[in-house]
C-alpha cells in the first residue's frame, strides 16, 4: 500500500534521491540539500500555521510505499506565488495586421512578459520514481493536493495553476532556450533553471528582453516546442485537463512548457470530495475506486481504497485505519480515483 503524508526532516536524503533522478527542468524539486532542508522545514511550519488569509505557505508531501517505508514520489501546493518574488511567465498573443493596399492580411503571434499568476495557487514538485510508475500510483500523488485544497480551501487563493516542464531534446537541450534565452544569459539552460528552482530569479528581470517577441523570428524548432511539455510531463498534462485545468497561452520563460489554471472550487476532485465519519470494518471488497484522507491537518494522510457507504459512515478495513490514523467516528474525505466526467 502507498500512502501520502507530509514531509519530515527524516525524508531529506530520500528527497535529494528524487531530485537527482528528476533530471533538469524539474525547477521546484532542485538537487540542493540547503533548498529542500529549507523546503522541508517551510512545510513543516505552513501545516502547523494557524491561516486567515493564505500567503507564502509551502506544503510538501510524500508518498511512502507502506510495506518498505521507502519514500517513491512527492508532490506539494505553494499557497501564492508571486508574492514577495516575482513569478515570471510569457503570455502567447495571436495578433493579426491587416493592409488595405495592397490588401494582405498577416497573422503572427508575439510573447509578452509577465507576471499575470502573481497571488494564484501553485500545485508543483510532482515527481514520482520511474520503478513506481504503474497501477495509479502516479493518480494518488498527483490527487492527494486536490483532497488537501477541498479540506482546507481557506489556506488557498481563488485560482489554481500549474507550470509543466517544456519540451527538451534526446541531448537536454531546449530549442526554445537556444533560440531565446541563450542569447541574454551567460549560463547554460540548466543552470539557468537551477538558479530559479532555487529561489533566485532576480536576474531574470534584469537580463530578459523587456519589448516583446515575434515568435515568426524564432527558429522553426523553437516555434514548435512553445506550449508543448516534456515527454514525462504529458501525462501529468493529460491529468491536470482531466480535473479542468486549461492553457489560456501562459508559457515557462526558459522552456516554454504549459502553464494551466483552474478555478480552486471548479477543479473535479476539489469539487466532488465529500466528508464522512470513519467506520472499521473486517472487510471492504471491491478495487480501490475511491481516494480517502483523514481530515488531521499536520498528520494529513491519504490513500487509494474501496469504501462503502452507509448513511454519514465510510467502512474502510483496519489495515487503512491503522495506516491514516483513523479510530471509528473519525472524519475522513474521500473522492472518486477516477475524475467524474
Amino acid at each position: 500500500m502507498y500512502v501520502i503524508r507530509p514531509a519530515r526532516e527524516d525524508d531529506l536524503d530520500a528527497l535529494i534521491a528524487l531530485a537527482a533522478a528528476g533530471g533538469a527542468g524539474l525547477t521546484t524539486l532542485p538537487k540542493s540539500r540547503g533548498v529542500l532542508s529549507e523546503r522541508i522545514a517551510t512545510s513543516l511550519a505552513s501545516f502547523a500555521k494557524e491561516v486567515v488569509d493564505p500567503g507564502e505557505e509551502y506544503y510538501l508531501f510524500v508518498l511512502e510505499q507502506t510495506e518498505t517505508g521507502e519514500v517513491v514520489g512527492t508532490s506539494g501546493i505553494f499557497a501564492r506565488v508571486g508574492l514577495s518574488k516575482p513569478f515570471y511567465n510569457y503570455r502567447l498573443l495571436r495578433l493579426t495586421q491587416v493592409s488595405a493596399e495592397p490588401p494582405l492580411k498577416v497573422d503572427t503571434s508575439v510573447l509578452h512578459l509577465a507576471n499575470e499568476y502573481a497571488g494564484k495557487t501553485e500545485i508543483g514538485t510532482l515527481f514520482l520514481h520511474p520503478e513506481h510508475r504503474a497501477g495509479g500510483v502516479g493518480r494518488l500523488l498527483s490527487k492527494c493536493r486536490y483532497l488537501f485544497i477541498a479540506g482546507y480551501p481557506e489556506r488557498f487563493a481563488d485560482f489554481v495553476m500549474a507550470e509543466l516542464r517544456g519540451w527538451v531534446n534526446d541531448a537536454g537541450e531546449s530549442p526554445f532556450w537556444n533560440a531565446l534565452g541563450a542569447h541574454f544569459f551567460a549560463m547554460s539552460y540548466p543552470d539557468a533553471d537551477r538558479l530559479s528552482g532555487i529561489g533566485d530569479n532576480q536576474f531574470i528581470a534584469d537580463l530578459m528582453p523587456k519589448f516583446p517577441i515575434y515568435t515568426s523570428l524564432l527558429p522553426k524548432a523553437a516555434q514548435e516546442v512553445i506550449g508543448k511539455p516534456h515527454d514525462n510531463a504529458a501525462a501529468a498534462l493529460k491529468m491536470l485537463k482531466a480535473e479542468g485545468f486549461r492553457f489560456d497561452g501562459g508559457v515557462d520563460i526558459f522552456d516554454a512548457g504549459p502553464c494551466v489554471q483552474a478555478p480552486r472550487d471548479e477543479i473535479r476532485t476539489v469539487a466532488t470530495t465529500k466528508r464522512a465519519k470513519a467506520a472499521i470494518a473486517e472487510q471492504v471488497p471491491g478495487e480501490p475506486d475511491h481516494l480517502m484522507a483523514n481530515a488531521t491537518l499536520e498528520n494529513f494522510r491519504v490513500v487509494a481504497t474501496p469504501i462503502r457507504l452507509e448513511g454519514d459512515s465510510a467502512l474502510v478495513t483496519a489495515k487503512v485505519a491503522e495506516v491514516l490514523a483513523l479510530g471509528d467516528g473519525d472524519p475522513v474525505l474521500y473522492a472518486p480515483v477516477r475524475t467524474p466526467r
